[in-house]
C-alpha cells in the first residue's frame, strides 16, 4: 500500500488514549503521514519527550502554560541526550488553535482533545482546508451548525467507534435510503442497576469500564451514559438526521459498533473486536484500508451477541440531550458545560453520581438561561457555555452550604 507523499499530520491531545494509539498506528504505518506538530495538556512530560524523540515534530504546543516548563525541561533533556534539536514550543489555547490551522489541503489534523475546548481548534482546522479526523465529539455537540457549515463535503471523518461504523455502513448508500441509525452502547459498569443502587457509586467504581480503557472524563461519561447522549447528537450533525432517527441500543459485548437501517427494512452493521485503532486507522488512511491493523473476529469460535433497550428511567442523560438538541439555542452547549463541571465535582466529592445528570437538568431548566442564535456565532455560543459553567458552580456551592 502506498501513502500520500508529503502528507503532514497535526495531533491534538497526543498523550491521551486516542493520541497515543494514533501514534502507535503511525509507527506501524509510517507512510500515512509525517508528524508536523503535537499539542498536549502537559500533565505527562516524560511521555511527551518520548513522543518527540519517536516522531520528530517540528512544533510542540502545551495548552496549559503552568505545565510548559516541566514539558520543556523533559523534551530538551531527551533531545540533548540523543543529540537532536528540540521542536519549537509554544503555550496556551490560542497556540493550539494556531497549530490546528497551520496545515492545508492534503494534510490531516487529528483532534483528540477532550471537552468543548476542542471546538476552536476544530474550526481552525476546517478553515485551513485540511482533513479533520475528529475524535473531539464536543465540537459537533456544542458547535453543531457552526462546524457543519464550516466543513467542505467529506472534510470531517469521525474517529469514534460508533460513528466510524456508521460511516462505513453508509458507504455507497444515498441519504434518502436511510431510515434510521442505531448507535450501540456497552451499558457501562452499572448496566442493570436501579437508581437506588447507583446512589452510593464512587469515582473509582465509575472508572471501572467493562470494555474500553479511556480517560477520566469520558469513562465517567460512559458510566452515566452522557457519552452516549453526546454521540447521539454528534450523529445528528455528522449524518444530517434529526434525533428521533438516531436510536440507542445496549450491546454489552461491544462487537457491533453501530448499525444503519435502510428504508427497505434491511440493516447494515459494522463489527470488530473493541479496538480504537480501527477507527483511528480508518480516518487516517481513508479511503484506503490498513492491512493487519487490528485483530479480526474469529467466527470459528462460538459466541453470542446480545442487544437490549436502554433503561432511560435509571439513566436519564440521553433523554435530556434529545430535549436540549430539539430546543437548540445553545442548549447542548449548556448541557455539555454543566456535565464537565459536574464530573469535576463528582471527583471532588461535592456531588453524587446521580447528581451529575441532576445538575445538568437544573442548569438547563434555570429560568435565567440565555439563548444563542445562529447569528451570534462562536462568540455567542461560548458566552452561553461560560454562563452554564458559572451557574453550575454557583449551584454546587449553594448545595454545599
Amino acid at each position: 500500500m502506498t501513502g500520500t507523499p508529503g502528507r503532514r499530520l497535526v495531533l491534538l491531545g497526543a498523550t491521551g488514549s486516542i493520541g497515543t494509539q494514533a501514534l502507535d498506528v503511525l509507527t506501524r504505518y509510517p507512510h500515512l503521514a509525517q508528524v508536523h506538530g503535537l499539542a498536549v495538556g502537559g500533565s505527562r512530560p516524560e511521555l511527551v519527550a518520548q513522543q518527540v524523540l519517536a516522531h520528530r515534530p517540528a512544533q510542540l504546543v502545551v495548552s496549559d502554560p503552568a505545565r510548559a516548563d516541566d514539558v520543556a525541561a523533559a523534551v530538551h533533556r531527551a533531545c540533548r541526550e540523543e543529540g537532536r534539536s528540540a521542536p519549537r514550543l509554544e503555550t496556551g489555547p490560542e497556540a493550539v488553535s494556531a497549530l490546528a490551522g497551520a496545515l492545508g489541503e492534503g494534510d490531516v489534523v487529528l483532534n483528540a482533545i477532550t471537552g468543548s475546548v476542542g471546538l476552536l481548534p476544530t474550526l481552525a482546522a476546517l478553515a485551513s482546508g485540511a482533513r479533520l479526523a475528529l475524535a473531539n465529539k464536543e465540537s459537533l455537540v456544542v458547535g453543531g451548525h457552526l462546524v457543519t457549515e464550516a466543513a467542505a463535503p467529506g472534510q470531517i471523518l469521525p474517529v469514534d467507534s460508533e460513528h466510524t461504523a456508521i460511516a462505513q455502513a453508509l458507504a455507497g448508500v444515498r441519504h434518502d435510503q436511510i431510515d434510521h441509525l442505531v448507535v450501540t452502547a456497552s451499558g457501562g459498569p452499572f448496566r442493570g442497576r436501579t437508581r437506588e443502587q447507583l446512589a452510593g457509586v464512587t469515582p473509582q467504581q465509575a472508572l471501572a469500564h467493562p470494555t474500553w480503557s479511556m480517560g477520566r472524563v469520558i469513562t465517567t461519561n460512559s458510566a452515566t451514559l452522557v457519552n452516549k447522549a453526546l454521540e447521539v447528537i454528534e450523529a445528528c450533525f455528522q449524518f444530517d438526521l434529526p434525533e428521533e432517527r438516531v436510536q440507542v441500543v445496549v450491546h454489552p459485548q461491544s462487537i457491533v459498533h453501530s448499525m444503519v437501517t435502510l428504508v427497505d427494512g434491511s440493516t447494515i452493521a459494522q463489527a470488530s473486536p473493541p479496538d480504537m485503532r480501527h477507527a483511528i486507522g480508518w480516518a487516517l488512511a481513508h479511503p484506503e484500508k490498513l492491512p493487519g491493523l487490528a485483530a479480526a473476529l474469529d467466527f470459528s469460535t462460538a459466541q453470542s451477541w446480545t442487544f437490549e433497550p436502554v433503561d432511560e428511567g435509571t439513566f436519564d442523560a440521553i433523554a435530556l440531550a434529545r430535549a436540549a438538541h430539539r430546543e437548540g439555542g445553545g442548549a447542548m452547549a449548556v448541557y455539555n458545560a454543566a456535565n464537565e463541571e459536574a464530573v469535576d465535582a463528582f471527583f471532588a466529592g461535592t456531588v453524587s453520581f446521580l447528581g451529575i445528570t441532576g445538575l445538568i437538568r437544573e442548569v438547563l431548566e434555570h429560568p435565567q438561561r440565555p439563548r444563542a442564535a445562529r447569528a451570534d456565532g462562536v462568540e455567542g455560543l461560548l458566552a452561553v457555555e461560560d454562563w452554564a459553567r458559572r451557574t453550575a458552580r454557583t449551584l454546587l456551592t449553594a448545595a454545599e452550604s
